[in-house]
C-alpha cells in the first residue's frame, strides 16, 4: 500500500504519519493488489479534519472526517474507508452469482 500524507496549514509530524500508517494498514487486508492512499490532514477551527482518497483497481473512494483531535479524525476516516472497501469487495464477490438461465439449464 502506497500512503501519502499531506498537511494543509499544519505540519505533519512523524507521530501523525506513523499513526496514520498504522490505522490505514487495515485497508490493505481487503485486496491483494496494491492500492494508493492519499491522506490530507487539516485544521478547521475548532475541529481537526482528515480527508482520504483510496484508488483500488480503477475505482476511487473518498471519505472525510472531523473530530476534536487529529487522532480521532484519523480513526473515523479509517472506519469510513474500511466500510466503503468492504462494500466494494462484497459487490465484486457477489457479481454474477445470481440466478442465470444458462447455469440452471432452463435456457434453450
Amino acid at each position: 500500500m502506497q500512503l501519502d500524507v499531506h498537511g494543509q496549514h499544519i505540519e505533519v509530524t512523524d507521530a501523525l504519519r506513523s499513526y496514520s500508517q498504522e490505522k490505514l494498514e487495515r485497508l490493505g487486508r481487503h485486496f491483494e493488489h496494491p492500492m494508493d492512499v492519499r491522506l490530507q490532514l487539516g485544521l478547521d477551527k475548532p475541529n481537526h479534519r482528515a480527508e482520504g482518497n483510496v484508488r483500488v483497481a480503477g475505482h476511487d473512494y473518498y471519505a472525510d472526517a472531523s473530530a476534536e483531535t487529529m487522532y480521532a479524525a484519523i480513526d473515523l476516516l479509517a472506519d469510513k474507508l474500511d466500510r466503503q472497501l468492504m462494500k466494494h469487495k462484497e459487490k465484486m464477490v457477489a457479481h454474477g452469482r445470481g440466478e442465470n438461465p444458462v447455469r440452471d439449464g432452463s435456457f434453450g
